[in-house]
């Protein structure tokens, strides 16, 4: 059987090609308005970030998405990031466990 290709994406704030299964998608649309994508399909520009809540607040401390999307974004934002890569890896967790 022929072996799928897994799609790689690079997260913004550790410089690292990580499967994109395991990213948050991040997305700026033309009003300026930056939001967390969790079905990866909004439109506008989308930079990713790990599943990681070490990751999440390294970009909060180095205020990485303002810097990727040329705007400035509030601590509730950042805040928001963490909560929900806080669920996610909490998900995968979970999951992975009950897949062995």
């Amino acid at each position: 059987m022929k072996q799928r290709k897994i799609p790689m994406r690079k997260d913004v704030v550790t410089g690292e090609m990580v499967p994109k299964r395991q990213l948050i998608r991040v997305v700026r649309n033309k009003e300026m308005e930056v939001s967390l994508d969790p079905t990866g399909k909004k439109p506008g520009r989308g930079a990713y970030v790990s599943i990681d809540v070490k990751v999440a607040q390294q970009a909060k401390q180095k205020r990485t998405f303002d810097k990727v999307f040329g705007v400035t974004l509030t601590d509730e934002f950042y805040d928001e990031l963490i909560a929900y890569t806080d669920h996610q890896q909490a998900r995968q967790a979970l999951f992975a466990d009950q897949n062995d």
